[in-house]
């Protein structure tokens, strides 16, 4: 598969194929503000010279490190010192990698499991950097025939890999099956149709105690699973995924106006604070953008 030298291509590309796509690179781009994606990205540090801010959490980024970012997750790459920063940047749709997941095979572990005491960084060893390194080798190798079922075999070899030596390191604290009950996989049923339900309803008023009505759960259920299931807070899913409406509308050409109501934001001020928040520029000056 082709791999890019630009993290905002790869995330174009990943999110128009709607599998994954590989950056990999030596010069930095534009920095861009604290932000979003509608993809998941695995984050891998060849050389240091960068702080990640991942939810108001500071990470030092260093030669070794990997970090796990859900699509819900903000997140901010800063450059500390003059040091050319190498790394490694997967970008991954969220359909696909339910797609590739299995009942015993839970591919999203690593993304959603929270509560660990090192969050989001885990540090690779040598050996386990030299085989990550491998199977990106084995990704940007010159294929022919078959290309795309061999990149899906080495993505899903690469994902169970990472995975497994994401809950080896939560271990170190729990069991490994506490892990797994943290994990997506515990209650997938239940949140695909509360997701389905959020996403077909995003320009009403959601609030926990009607979505809690709705599903017949307690509030404080609803919360847990859901965190457990997303590694992140409802609240924090429905501004996420409001704004990533606001996004395609505000492309498509509608007025900043139109868009606050349609993606279901009632204040106008709110609204301009958590998109500018998120996406780095302020509703307008984005839309200017696509046009």
């Amino acid at each position: 598969m082709y791999v890019y030298d630009s993290c905002i291509s790869a995330i174009q590309s990943c999110l128009e194929t709607k599998t994954f796509a590989v950056a990999w690179m030596y010069n930095d781009e534009k920095t861009m503000s604290i932000h979003i994606h509608d993809c998941y990205e695995i984050y891998f540090s060849i050389s240091g010279g960068k702080q990640f801010l991942i939810d108001n959490r500071i990470y030092e980024f260093e030669p070794g490190n990997i970090f796990f970012i859900n699509q819900f997750e903000s997140h901010y790459l800063a450059q500390i010192d003059q040091t050319t920063h190498e790394r490694i940047v997967i970008s991954i749709h969220p359909e696909y990698l339910k797609q590739l997941s299995t009942p015993q095979t839970d591919l999203y572990t690593c993304f959603t499991c929270r509560e660990t005491p090192f969050g989001h960084k885990i540090m690779l060893s040598e050996e386990e950097q030299k085989r990550f390194i491998y199977y990106i080798h084995k990704l940007s190798a010159d294929k022919n025939f078959g290309q795309d079922i061999i990149d899906q075999a080495v993505f899903l070899e690469l994902m169970a890999y990472l995975n497994g030596i994401f809950i080896s390191r939560c271990s170190e604290k729990k069991t490994v099956s506490a892990i797994q009950r943290e994990s997506a996989g515990s209650h997938h049923g239940q949140i695909d149709e509360i997701l389905s339900y959020i996403n077909q309803h995003l320009a009403e008023e959601l609030t926990i105690p009607a979505l809690a009505d709705q599903f017949h759960f307690s509030s404080s259920y609803l919360r847990k699973i859901f965190k457990d299931a997303t590694g992140t807070t409802m609240n924090r899913y429905i501004t996420a995924k409001r704004i990533s409406r606001a996004k395609t509308l505000l492309a498509e050409g509608h007025s900043v106006a139109e868009t606050v109501n349609l993606c279901g934001f009632r204040d106008y001020s709110n609204f301009l604070k958590a998109f500018t928040k998120v996406v780095g520029v302020s509703p307008k000056k984005y839309a200017s953008y696509e046009h």
